[in-house]
């Protein structure tokens, strides 16, 4: 069965981005919030994401004017049973989402599949206990959602091959390059990743070896500089190989911080109650005005990394 309609459950940063990434592919999307000003503010950023792709990515300009048509808002459930697939998008709360699944599967169709854009939560813990647990797994967006080429999809232990083909096609409908998670482990790749990396920025801050500066300034400069082109296996192919790599490892391998504990420079912040650029105290202090500036900085950031990457590595439906 052919994916043409999506439900989007949750229309909050990351919600919103994904209905305008469908919208912008041809899709038709439902959308679920109750409150009426998330509508609001939901379509507001559609139609600012589809400007965006018109005008830095070639999407035809009439998307301008045929999305409001491909789009249904809603307060209630009942119409996602006109759905051939359902992206879930709410809190990081596991009970939440169990409820949304308890209303989802007395409306949609056995055979649709529902996919949880969830960071961290394991994909067979929220498939358990459900009627039809073949069809879960785990779609893994980051912002901004129409315009990167990020995400991963999550295999559960009772995840079917069928709906992890039909949702793997799907992504690449949606100009995305989709990273197969094979296996249900916690945080999945990216972001097993990247949370090795700030457990070493905070002990490398910690130790007394660099400020938070430097380890930012650092971090720019060297992984800015490759991160967009390859991974760590292909960069370390082309920077001297295994044999190079293997020697360091040896050396470097026992000095990394392995503790299991949260660092206490993150326990003091989370004890000051600071949410970062939100509330202005983080590990950097921020005035007014900074976090449009780097909410912008991000945006340009992405446009030029997708610009980068289409040049040189052209997707498959391309």
């Amino acid at each position: 069965m052919s994916i043409q309609t999506i439900g989007i459950v949750g229309l909050g940063l990351i919600g919103r981005g994904i209905a305008a990434c469908c919208l912008a592919h041809g899709f038709k999307v439902i959308g679920f919030t109750r409150s009426q000003a998330t509508h609001d503010t939901a379509c507001a950023h559609i139609e600012q994401a589809i400007g965006d792709l018109i005008e830095r990515a070639d999407h035809p300009p009439e998307l301008a004017k045929s999305w409001p048509t491909r789009y249904q808002r809603v307060n209630a459930l009942e119409p996602f049973s006109a759905c051939d697939m359902v992206i879930e998008s709410v809190v990081e709360d596991f009970e939440v989402k169990q409820q949304i699944y308890d209303q989802l599967e007395a409306i949609v169709p056995a055979e649709v599949p529902i996919a949880s854009n969830t960071s961290a939560l394991p994909i067979s813990q929220l498939q358990s206990d459900r009627q039809h647990p073949e069809r879960f797994l785990g779609m893994h967006w980051s912002e901004n959602a129409h315009a990167t080429r990020f995400l991963e999809l999550i295999r559960g232990e009772q995840t079917s091959d069928e709906a992890f083909e039909r949702v793997a096609q799907l992504a690449i409908r949606l100009g995305k390059e989709p990273c197969l998670v094979q296996k249900d482990v916690e945080a999945f790749v990216c972001n097993r990743l990247g949370y090795a990396m700030y457990r070493e920025a905070l002990h490398i801050v910690e130790s007394g070896i660099a400020d938070m500066e430097t380890v930012d300034r650092a971090s720019r400069n060297a992984y800015g500089l490759w991160a967009a082109l390859c991974g760590p296996f292909r960069w370390m192919d082309i920077t001297g190989g295994p044999a190079l790599y293997a020697q360091v490892m040896k050396g470097v391998f026992p000095t990394l911080d392995n503790t299991a504990e949260l660092p206490e420079t993150m326990q003091n912040m989370l004890d000051a109650g600071a949410s970062g650029i939100l509330d202005g105290k983080g590990f950097y202090q921020y005035k007014a005005g900074d976090r449009e500036k780097w909410e912008d900085l991000f945006r340009e950031s992405v446009w030029h990394t997708k610009q980068f990457q289409d040049k040189h590595f052209p997707l498959e439906d391309e």
